[in-house]
């Protein structure tokens, strides 16, 4: 959001960003925090006990119609907008009875599903969601309820809030998002399209990593595996699969390393191929450890975009992965290859048969760049709001 706000005021846009989590930013204009932590914590806990997981947030979501009311926007821009920060359908019926031009950008599910962040294999929310088969479960995509499964009743809602909303458009995170979204009966008649995320190109590029060599100890013989995870044990993320991948090439190829950055455990289930690295200093730092890998590992079940991928290929690096959805629709295909989730001995294979190809077939930087940077992405959603 930040990127996207500097790129449109660069444009000669006037932009106010409204959020409702994380910290209060001071002395900068058109930043508006919409309620205090502890209205936010309380909102949470009211959305928690009675299930109603969006509907839940009176005073961040009236803040919000007091500024939209002040300062009458041509556009609003509905972001990630999470379980007790605002409540969607009160906001869209707002939106629309109001004749505001509105974009609802997807980085999830939850704005077209009874609820859950990413619907994995079930289909209900293209016909009605009721007696969600996540509610409750491990690894759930729900926001927690602690008693009630309200998902029939949240896609009811949002149903009835876009109905009839004439000025409205919708962007996803992917091309596979965007085709998910076209199905949903809640977007029937409305313009959808495809805006990647967009990163800083001028920290994620390629790297000489000399450093890092020397830090882990590696010689020209080591070929490196990297996996980048913000939580290794979350079962959508595929932690496990990385282990296999570890353990068998620990038999095959001993001399290869596998570096996990973000790693969050104690490593006492690791065979001594792997490198864990809970953290990264920075962002550069962060970059430095795509430019040293031969390859990118990814074994999410689902994503939307993937930021792992294109930061991974803006440094040089190709990327082999489970099919979950974004990834393979945002990658550059001829530096990445995808297989059936699950299927270790073909992602093992791939993974094997790509770690030569940085060597072989180098990503042009400059192509990638016109593709992931955060710059392309103002600019897109810059044409798409002057196209109403």
């Amino acid at each position: 959001m930040a990127d996207l706000r500097k790129g449109l005021i660069d444009k000669g846009d006037e932009v106010r960003v409204c959020y409702a989590r994380g910290a209060t930013a001071s002395n900068v204009d058109g930043l508006f925090k919409l309620a205090d932590d502890w209205v936010i914590k309380m909102q949470s806990l009211a959305c928690k006990v009675t299930g109603y997981t969006y509907e839940c947030a009176p005073a961040s979501t009236n803040r919000l119609k007091k500024i939209v009311n002040s300062w009458n926007p041509d556009i609003v821009n509905i972001h990630c907008v999470n379980a007790s920060s605002i409540n969607i359908p009160e906001l869209i019926t707002y939106l629309k009875v109001r004749e505001i031009k509105t974009v609802v950008t997807h980085h999830a599910e939850f704005l077209f599903t009874g609820g859950c962040g990413h619907s994995l294999n079930c289909v209900k929310w293209k016909t009605g969601c009721d007696a969600c088969p996540q509610f409750k479960k491990p690894g759930s995509q729900l926001p927690t309820s602690y008693f009630f499964d309200r998902s029939k009743h949240y896609w009811d809602a949002m149903f009835a809030a876009y109905q009839g909303f004439t000025n409205l458009k919708s962007t996803c995170v992917s091309p596979w998002l965007a085709a998910r979204v076209a199905e949903s009966p809640f977007f029937k008649n409305v313009e959808v399209s495809a805006v990647y995320n967009g990163l800083d190109c001028k920290v994620f590029h390629p790297y000489n990593t000399k450093r890092l060599i020397t830090a882990h100890q590696l010689s020209s013989e080591n070929k490196v595996v990297l996996h980048v995870t913000p939580n290794f044990y979350s079962s959508i993320k595929g932690g496990k699969y990385v282990l296999e991948i570890a353990k068998r090439l620990k038999k095959e190829h001993p001399l290869w390393r596998l570096i996990i950055v973000g790693y969050n455990g104690d490593g006492s289930d690791f065979p001594d191929n792997v490198i864990p690295v809970r953290f990264t200093k920075n962002q550069e730092e962060l970059a430095e450890y795509y430019s040293l890998a031969n390859v990118t590992l990814l074994t999410s079940e689902k994503e939307t975009f993937s930021m792992v991928c294109a930061e991974s290929l803006c440094c040089g690096t190709p990327v082999v992965g489970f099919k979950a959805g974004g990834p393979e629709s945002i990658s550059m295909k001829e530096h990445s290859r995808f297989v059936d989730f699950g299927n270790m001995n073909d992602l093992y294979e791939e993974l094997v048969r790509m770690i030569n190809q940085k060597k072989q077939y180098p990503i042009d930087i400059n192509q990638a760049v016109l593709i992931y940077s955060k710059e392309s992405m103002a600019n897109n959603y810059y044409n798409l709001y002057h196209s109403f």
